[in-house]
């Protein structure tokens, strides 16, 4: 595996010190709003390492900063802090948000790809690695986790990064939120939060709670762009004994959403607020989901704890899309219109010992994750013919029939061994298994039976040597594996037409090296890593025409960069963030049929992403920040013949809070795209008819306002 000189690893360590996060799999953490450097992580292990002791790249985003002045809508509004994450607002509600980690999950065009996503435990990320995160409140989020790099693959298959969303336990004294956001084109959110808990949490009985609901509508940037989303989130723990906690868990969303879809370069120099497809074919989606988890923790010993955590849920989708009645004609065709009921359940054990080997401190955690999903896919035409014409954006005749099941039983282990005074070494295994089994109920004289399984496995080992050079200074190198199954919808279809499985598509393979160093400055955070990622057999798409899209393995692809990542709070009451990433990621191989790719820039990843704020926030009286953030330009396809151009955003948001008795008031307004730039906010990566763009908007403004109440 190639990677960088012995000179630029040196250097850009010694220049930049790095943060990190834990090695067993997150569970809960908590954060210290005042004070960066004191954010602890609270692992599988019921150890508390802080982020400066971890050997992993890890950014924490505490809760109060995600909801502080901002809509609560989407992640974008907050992650972009985080260093190696793109995530970008596609202004489609029926897609959901674009978002890839170090390039991982940058081929989706629908959803998340390549990640794994979590959400008190329960993922939101399918045992065949695709993902979203549509039912995330943030009105009621503790702390958000994003962990990159090597210990990524610990999490299994389509771990390329991983985000960890951990909602509020209650406490006391009780409260209730009311919170509205208002801002341009026709935006609105409105919602309420009660937290509370009775008991300080260690007696048998001591109760606490979080329940949140809200609701968004809006019109929408573009035409055929509105939406509507109801979410609700509870999370309830009951102290059984003096040694066991039981947690109770909920989520349910229910989304119906236009669908504006994708522009060409001259349509969206000419008009990027159109939507020619949307209106003629009145593309849409409708989503309603409902989950429910339940964990188990209990201290077994002194030195022995175990976890239990159990879920289930059922998603249920339809989707109209925008594909011309012709192609639609062809026997083997699935149709213009998506028919989906998901059901899935898993159940992860896990048990960690701490102890000593001789003088060597140490701790295991071992454990065994199983998921599965069944799915009922339908096809149907997306046209009725009137009096010779189509008519689209109704429910045609049935073209596709199909149950899938997938499922994965993946057995892991993770250690952490105090090797020196200032030297320790984490490692970990994870056999991760995936199964596939398609049973296709729609089969006719011109369309075969395209009924198959098959699975995939790999074994997942990383490593890492962390070194305290001073107490506030540490640096680590980490190297692992990791590993990628295509997901049901990209087996769905062979690349010579023929009906089945695409069984000649293989998982990808990626190894990864990380150098990096973290410090604390002042009261903050200076954090720092450069990697490496090369990957045999990358999965892209082959071709896609006709409402049908196949794929491919690329060969091998190289992935390298370096993160910078600053929290620093000074002056006691001004705070400054700053996230750059600069990431390489090249195809070292040939991936197109028309002409040579090696050496080509993957799609959809940008080279240079910065991201800068600096606020004055006090806790009372008037408040006021900025920020800004660049993203330099993205290709659009293999071929890196279309090109997304770079672009430079500001915002400005002020407001004042105020306490009167037991209410805290908070109101405030925000000014995004200051300089009212017109620019392509993502990119549909290689849409077949050209339409690469997806628009943002220009100067937008928003007004918010919470209301608290603290019963005492």
């Amino acid at each position: 595996m190639k990677i960088f000189s012995a000179r630029q690893i040196a250097c850009s360590v010694l220049l930049i010190p790095t943060s990190v996060i834990p090695l067993a799999a997150i569970a809960e953490q908590t954060t210290n709003n005042s004070d960066a450097s004191s954010t602890m992580i609270v692992t599988a292990t019921q150890l508390t390492p802080s982020e400066l002791d971890t050997p992993a790249a890890v950014t924490v985003v505490n809760g109060n900063d995600i909801r502080h002045a901002k809509p609560r809508i989407n992640l974008s509004e907050s992650l972009g802090e985080v260093p190696g994450l793109q995530i970008l607002n596609r202004q489609n509600y029926a897609q959901d948000l674009q978002l890839s980690i170090r390039g991982f999950g940058a081929r989706s065009t629908y959803g998340v790809r390549g990640l794994r996503i979590y959400e008190d435990g329960i993922p939101s990320t399918m045992p065949d690695g695709e993902g979203q995160t549509s039912n995330i409140d943030l009105s009621s989020v503790s702390s958000i986790t994003v962990l990159r790099g090597p210990f990524s693959a610990l999490y299994g298959s389509s771990s390329g990064g991983v985000i960890d969303i951990q909602s509020q336990k209650g406490k006391q004294p009780p409260e209730i939120e009311a919170s509205s956001y208002f801002g341009s084109y026709g935006t609105w959110r409105y919602g309420l939060k009660a937290t509370g808990a009775t008991g300080d949490g260690t007696h048998s009985g001591d109760v606490d709670y979080t329940v949140s609901t809200q609701r968004m509508t809006t019109k929408g940037y573009r035409d055929h762009s509105g939406a509507r989303k109801n979410l609700a989130n509870a999370r309830l723990g009951v102290r059984l004994n003096d040694v066991s906690k039981l947690t109770l868990l909920f989520n349910s969303v229910d989304i119906k959403a236009n669908d504006p879809g994708g522009l060409s370069r001259s349509e969206w120099r000419s008009a990027p607020r159109q939507s020619p497809r949307g209106d003629q074919y009145n593309t849409r989606k409708t989503v309603k989901q409902t989950q429910a988890g339940l964990r188990y923790d209990r201290q077994l010993s002194l030195n022995d704890d175990l976890s239990v955590m159990m879920y289930a849920g059922q998603r249920d989708m339809t989707q109209y899309q925008s594909i011309p009645y012709t192609p639609q004609l062809k026997p083997t065709h699935a149709g213009g219109v998506i028919d989906l009921t998901r059901e899935y359940q898993g159940v992860d054990t896990r048990w960690t010992h701490r102890g000593n080997a001789g003088p060597v401190p140490f701790n295991v955690t071992t454990g065994l994750d199983y998921e599965n999903m069944q799915e009922h896919r339908k096809g149907y035409e997306n046209f009725h013919m009137v009096d010779g014409s189509a008519v689209y954006g109704e429910k045609g005749a049935l073209r596709r029939d199909e149950r899938n099941l997938m499922w994965n039983l993946d057995p892991y282990i993770q250690t952490h061994w105090q090797l020196l005074d200032k030297l320790s070494l984490d490692a970990g295994l994870r056999y991760s298994n995936v199964w596939f089994d398609s049973n296709d109920h729609y089969i006719t004289a011109d369309n075969g039976d395209g009924s198959g399984d098959t699975n995939y496995h790999k074994w997942l080992p990383v490593g890492s040597l962390n070194y305290a050079v001073t107490d506030a200074w540490n640096v680590y190198l980490s190297a692992g594996r990791g590993f990628e199954t295509p997901t049901i919808t990209e087996l769905s279809y062979r690349n010579d037409g023929a009906p089945g499985l695409n069984f000649n598509l293989k998982p990808s393979t990626s190894k990864t090296i990380e150098l990096g160093s973290k410090t604390r400055i002042g009261y903050g955070l200076l954090s720092a890593a450069i990697f490496q990622t090369e990957t045999d057999n990358e999965i892209v798409v082959d071709s896609s025409a006709g409402g049908r899209t196949t794929y491919k393995n690329a060969g091998e692809t190289r992935r390298r960069g370096v993160e910078l990542g600053l929290d620093e709070q000074f002056a006691d009451n001004w705070k400054m963030k700053l996230a750059w990433t600069w990431l390489d990621a090249t195809y070292q191989s040939n991936v197109c049929s028309d002409s040579n790719c090696n050496g080509n820039r993957i799609p959809g990843i940008a080279r240079n992403n910065v991201w800068a704020s600096l606020g004055w926030e006090p806790e009372e009286g008037w408040y006021a920040s900025g920020d800004i953030h660049y993203l330099s330009s993205i290709m659009a396809d293999d071929e890196n013949t279309a090109k997304v151009p770079s672009w430079t955003t500001v915002g400005l948001t002020s407001g004042y809070k105020f306490r009167y008795s037991n209410m805290l008031v908070d109101a405030y307004t925000r000014v995004d795209n200051l300089f009212d730039k017109q620019y392509v906010g993502s990119v549909i990566v290689n849409e077949s008819n050209g339409r690469y763009y997806e628009p943002a908007p220009g100067r937008n403004y928003g007004v918010g306002l919470s209301v608290t109440w603290q019963f005492q």
